[in-house]
């Protein structure tokens, strides 16, 4: 399957378990309160199946999976006529608490949807990496973290792996808060390294907060031996081959694939002979290679190319992160909580201009990973939709008209004044709501084309 099919599959599949999952939570609140539901959809627009029950209540799967919604009866419903004896179930007739009970079902299902996928992968066991350094630039050099070490703790909280350890940092930059990362060196000494977040400039994302910390697993360094060798490159000319070991540019060591590109700009700021030494069947050996210019460079591209690739890596996982049925309880509702914490620290943190609105990610990206960490096998896609579903959570009960929050706010109102809001009020509430929706939506859309147009 290709990737934009992958991507394409994938992303139904999540939108097709989170929002039926949400809207169940609705429908049998609703059921359960005594309130005649109509229909229940999973998607919008013409329906592709339905069925009816016993209850007259429709269930559709239609055209477009980006929602879904529960119709309950309603006396302010143009569309429906109500016969007197169901005047008593509809949803306007019910008091405040029972509406709020069913407003609040579908974020208090996407929850429980989370705790449960969070519960199943601790006991399947999620595949990770050691959380030991295999290549350091950038801060985490600067603060003196050496390949080699392993990470035990960041913050005084024990690191468990990898994405563990990269998630705590990646916390703490977006955050501009310095984070002290504790360390086992390979002769086994432990050491304490403070690590300059707070130095990281405004409005990075995730993505680029992490590659600034300067960390890379061990697993995924890549040795600095040649791949491959264009045909008529400076590298061809000067006589690297396949296979050479890349010990030296410009004076400059080198431990890692990642520090090839790096010294050749900083020694070809013009396109100036480089002097490379290689290892080859146990020599070394002197070369002076001449970098060609880059007629495709942008902004960000490197100016002067050499023509040379990095041999290709297959990382394999070497930690696994498992629990028992019942440790497995304690570590769901922990993960959750901190998952919890960070979403609303981040959206905090945007209010107040602190953190980049680049962190919005739309469809597109939410597609590519739900593809990705369907690749990695069930306990990352279990992953992957817990934390998509606690997102759906916390995003339904912020208090935006049209979303469940907004409908709880309304409640809540009705509760302190002691009568409903007006109509008019919640209309042109639904208006308000409907534009914020469509702006958060369109900003996250365009971060996802920007992404991928950079």
């Amino acid at each position: 399957m290709s990737e934009f099919f992958g991507s394409v599959w994938w992303l139904i599949v999540t939108l097709g378990l989170l929002i039926t999952f949400h809207e169940y939570g609705h429908f049998v609140v609703a059921r359960r309160c005594g309130v005649k539901v109509l229909k229940f959809s999973v998607g919008f627009g013409p329906a592709l199946w339905k069925r009816f029950d016993k209850h007259g209540t429709e269930f559709a799967v239609s055209a477009i999976p980006l929602g879904g919604y529960v119709k309950m009866l309603d006396e302010r419903d143009p569309d429906v006529t109500i016969a007197p004896e169901d005047v008593h179930a509809a949803h306007n007739r019910q008091p405040v608490g029972k509406r709020m009970a069913i407003a609040a079902a579908g974020p208090a299902f996407n929850l429980i949807f989370t705790l449960a996928a969070f519960w199943l992968m601790f006991v399947i066991g999620k595949p990770d990496y050691q959380p030991i350094i295999g290549h350091v630039d950038g801060l985490a050099a600067s603060a003196g973290l050496e390949a080699g070490d392993r990470i035990t703790a960041v913050d005084g909280k024990p690191v468990e792996n990898w994405t563990d350890a990269g998630d705590r940092l990646v916390a703490a930059g977006l955050a501009r808060q310095d984070a002290q990362v504790t360390l086992t060196t390979p002769d086994h000494a432990t050491r304490q390294r403070t690590i300059a977040l707070s130095q990281l400039p405004a409005g990075l994302d995730q993505q680029a907060t992490y590659d600034r910390i300067g960390l890379v697993a061990q697993q995924m360094a890549v040795p600095p031996v040649i791949g491959d060798v264009s045909a008529g490159s400076g590298a061809e000319l000067a006589g690297l081959r396949k296979g050479d070991v890349v010990v030296s540019i410009g004076g400059d060591k080198i431990g890692d694939w990642r520090d090839v590109p790096k010294a050749i700009r900083s020694h070809t700021p013009h396109g100036e002979t480089l002097a490379i030494v290689v290892r080859r069947d146990g020599h070394a050996i002197d070369l002076d290679a001449k970098p060609q210019a880059n007629p495709n460079a942008g902004p960000d591209d490197a100016p002067w190319l050499l023509g040379i690739g990095p041999q290709r890596i297959e990382p394999h996982y070497d930690a696994t992160l498992r629990y028992g049925p019942v440790a497995a309880v304690g570590q769901a509702l922990s993960t959750t909580w901190d998952q919890t914490r960070q979403t609303l620290s981040m959206l905090g943190k945007m209010l107040v201009g602190q953190a980049s609105v680049k962190n919005l990610s739309g469809i597109i990206t939410i597609a590519e990973a739900a593809n990705a960490s369907a690749q990695l096998g069930p306990a990352w896609f279990l992953n992957f939709l817990a934390v998509i579903s606690l997102s759906l959570c916390i995003l339904n009960l912020l208090p935006i008209p049209i979303l469940d929050g907004g409908a709880l706010l309304y409640y809540l109102i009705e509760l302190a004044k002691g009568s409903p809001v007006s109509e008019r009020a919640q209309i042109a509430g639904q208006y308000v709501g409907l534009v914020l929706l469509v702006a958060l939506m369109g900003l996250a859309f365009y971060n996802d084309i920007l992404r991928h147009v950079s």
